[in-house]
């Protein structure tokens, strides 16, 4: 185990690459399921825990760690799966959004080092309850790559109550669209939300490739993405194309190189932050804080008008 941990730190380079380290795991089956090393801090046997009242099923207990104390979720559960016979032995301690959560598994399998475009969209067969954000494939056997944050949104809704309302003037100048580039459908409706809160359109796309394609045709077409758009939204990770290798072709081709990007990640890691400097982008916001979000908003729209969080007293 601390071999494995040891490789999951000698692996953060590869931010920038379009390519990810996939942690490789099973719950109580051969089923592979895969999460991106950058969101593990480490792995751990399973810790005594305590029990809380009226805690979500989800939740197997409370534990006391090195990193502190954090709630142990039971993926199983969690994924609805058949109830497992197994012994979860293990926890993967994560953190993103600026939270830590352990994952609690049967067991830790290792590193998968893999390109982008080699990780695909769910087939629309599987329709819009699943809990994957992708999949991709490894010595012949599909690795089911789970939406964390669906999973995390359900244990812990965000509430309206966070959302900002805004008033845009009535004479903006500046385009009223902005384009939202994010693989998990639950982020794209929680950001979509925010914008229509401030009074923005959001423009979806499910990943980089597709985004970099939309812009391309604009150009194509004639029209300016400078005058379609505000700003560009995007996720890092997701499928075919990262936030960052999208960043970078953006900024590297004249046309849309004016283009303000945002890259809005669970990936709340401080590697995160020399990355974003590199690859050219403009901003970086770590999810889920609307209020973050719309200030940013605003403020590349050349506005400062008061705002009020949604359900607050006037």
């Amino acid at each position: 185990m601390s071999k494995l941990l040891e490789s999951i730190n000698q692996h953060t380079q590869m931010a920038g690459e379009n390519r990810l380290e996939l942690l490789l795991f099973r719950l109580n089956s051969p089923q592979l399921y895969g999460i991106n090393v950058f969101k593990v801090k480490r792995i751990i046997p399973t810790p005594a825990m305590v029990q809380l009242p009226d805690h979500h099923p989800c939740i197997v207990g409370i534990a006391d760690t090195m990193d502190g104390t954090l709630p142990i979720i039971n993926l199983n559960t969690a994924l609805r799966r058949p109830e497992a016979q197994a012994h979860f032995n293990t926890v993967i301690v994560t953190e993103f959004n600026h939270h830590l959560q352990g994952f609690m598994v049967e067991t830790v399998e290792h590193i998968i080092n893999l390109d982008w475009p080699a990780i695909q969209r769910p087939p629309h067969s599987t329709g819009r309850h699943h809990y994957l954000t992708a999949i991709t494939e490894y010595e012949n056997k599909i690795v089911e790559i789970i939406d964390v944050e669906k999973i995390m949104d359900e244990i812990s809704p965000k509430t309206s109550s966070a959302i900002i309302e805004a008033s845009l003037p009535d004479n903006a100048q500046h385009p009223q669209k902005i384009l939202v580039v994010d693989d998990s459908q639950v982020a794209r409706q929680q950001i979509k939300r925010s914008l229509t809160a401030i009074g923005f359109e959001a423009v979806m796309m499910e990943d980089g490739k597709e985004a970099l394609q939309h812009l391309r045709k604009l150009v194509d077409e004639g029209h300016s993405p400078i005058e379609e758009y505000l700003m560009v939204i995007s996720d890092i990770e997701m499928p075919q194309m990262d936030g960052y290798a999208l960043t970078r072709a953006i900024k590297e081709t004249p046309a849309l190189a004016e283009l303000h990007v945002l890259l809005h990640t669970s990936l709340s890691g401080i590697f995160n932050k020399p990355m974003v400097q590199a690859v050219g982008a403009d901003d970086f916001i770590a999810k889920f804080d609307p209020t973050s979000l719309a200030q940013a908003i605003l403020e590349q729209a050349g506005h400062s008008p008061p705002y009020v969080e949604a359900g607050a007293a006037s």
